[in-house]
């Protein structure tokens, strides 16, 4: 999946586990750009009675680089404090949850989030309450409201919201780890099957999500407000990650944990350490900052999946199993963004230090049409420029893989014609989304679970698509 249990260490540890990030100039709100950043992957519905939360013991952030140096410039951080109201029920409510306050709600989360800039720190809002998983409809009535009462408007333009979202990344999990398989492209594989269309294997899961709307000005390195796409100013990069204390000490009936914070997860760009990074680096990789990626450029420029592409689909890349040179085209992709001229009308460079980030340039306006394959569709607005929620960085980073962007800087290459149709098959659906803050839509419930009871579940109130979204390819 995107990132998720990318890594052997951090698979065990999914309060830690950042499964995707996302940047983008907010549609309803352009004068901002929201940061998501989702925890606890592949989240089942009907999780009770121990239903799905934060950590308190793990330091969330969502970090900012202005400068092009791959280190944070502007860091937000999240710290998770867990009440319990009654101590003698096994039980996570005692009775319907209609508001943020009911008392039947036994186990509630509330959190800090600090603003840090140079040292100094800000804290942006204290006791901030999360809302409750989505359990059903007798435990959550109308959710939706219930959940929109979690968006806190701290002031100064921001807008923060921390809990349980509905999955927003598609992938087809069953195909791509079976062989690296597109069902639709089957046909073409070294163990053939009849082509057929993608199933969504997150159609019905959801994540812990950590969003934070934030004034443009907020971000840049002048306090200016970008409104010119080719100004490099206009530029940042984003990733988050999540820490924990160094020592950590078990006894009976409680543990003790003590000493710095140490990272043990990051995620800038989708699929990054989950495709690119080899297994005997992928904890390492987690555990060291964006200004390590020197160690890891060497497979950007030659990835494992490049060279296995022309053996699981056999005469279908020809081209790509004799292409040996660095992929400049993948590492302007992940790790510099792209120079002016490039990409006609685009840039995203934040200089030559590589580093794993989400580039986002703040000055190109939200898409009234968007579509789904972003840059390389003609919709600037998109991945990779940041990342939206609804983007299809799966269809898009394997074109790129199989070779689609390296006449961008070969024009001596010509990709095969299948490269620029791979698809998944199937797009995010009508129902995955809102349109308004935090976007990513109204998570699933337990009780309507179709694994449960075969019938598809229903995102309830409020789970409108984002305003011009259309599944376009």
């Amino acid at each position: 999946m995107s990132s998720h249990r990318e890594a052997p260490d951090i698979a065990k540890d999914p309060v830690a586990d950042s499964t995707d990030t996302y940047a983008f100039v907010s549609p309803d709100a352009p004068d901002t750009v929201t940061l998501i950043t989702n925890y606890v992957p592949l989240e089942g519905p009907a999780g009770g009675p121990n239903f799905y939360e934060f950590g308190d013991d793990v330091l969330y952030e969502i970090n900012v680089d202005n400068n092009g140096d791959g280190v944070s410039d502007v860091t937000y951080r999240f710290n998770f404090t867990t009440e319990l109201r009654d101590p003698a029920t096994f039980l996570y409510n005692t009775g319907p949850i209609t508001a943020l306050d009911s008392p039947s709600w036994n186990r509630r989360q509330f959190y800090t989030v600090t603003k840090v800039v140079g040292g100094s720190e800000t804290i942006l809002g204290d006791h901030l309450a999360c809302p409750p998983c989505r359990i059903g409809p007798r435990s959550t009535p109308n959710y939706a409201a219930l959940a929109n009462a979690a968006v806190h408007k701290l002031g100064g333009g921001y807008a923060v919201f921390a809990g349980q979202r509905r999955e927003g990344f598609y992938v087809d999990l069953g195909s791509v780890f079976d062989e690296a398989v597109l069902r639709p492209f089957q046909t073409f594989h070294v163990i053939p099957m009849a082509p057929e269309p993608g199933i969504d294997a997150t159609v019905d899961l959801n994540v812990h999500a950590i969003a934070i709307q934030v004034p443009k000005h907020e971000l840049t390195a002048d306090g200016s407000t970008p409104t010119d796409p080719k100004d490099p100013r206009s530029v940042v990069g984003m990733w988050a990650a999540a820490s924990r204390r160094k020592a950590r000490v078990l006894d009976h009936d409680h543990d003790t944990q003590s000493g710095p914070w140490v990272q043990v997860s990051r995620l800038g760009n989708p699929l990054f350490n989950e495709v690119i990074v080899p297994m005997a680096e992928k904890d390492r990789w987690n555990r060291v900052p964006p200004t390590s990626e020197g160690d890891f450029v060497k497979y950007v420029e030659h990835p494992e999946l490049m060279a296995r592409l022309p053996v699981l689909y056999p005469g279908v890349f020809p081209n790509l199993a004799a292409y040996t040179k660095p992929r400049a085209d993948l590492v302007a992709l992940l790790l510099t963004g792209f120079r002016p001229g490039v990409v006609p009308g685009f840039q995203n460079f934040t200089g030559d230090t590589p580093a794993d980030l989400l580039r986002l340039n703040m000055a190109i306006a939200p898409a009234a049409n968007p579509n789904l394959l972003g840059v390389f569709a003609g919709d600037l607005a998109g991945f990779p420029n940041g990342r939206r929620v609804f983007d299809d960085t799966v269809a898009v980073e394997v074109r790129a893989v199989a070779g689609s962007t390296i006449p961008l800087f070969d024009p001596t290459f010509t990709p095969d014609p299948p490269v620029a149709a791979l698809t998944q098959g199937f797009g995010p659906g009508a129902d995955r989304y809102i349109s308004t803050f935090p976007y990513l839509g109204v998570p699933k419930d337990g009780y309507h679970n179709p694994a449960l009871v075969g019938a598809s579940n229903v995102s309830g109130a409020g789970a409108a698509t984002l305003p011009g979204l259309v599944p376009q390819r």
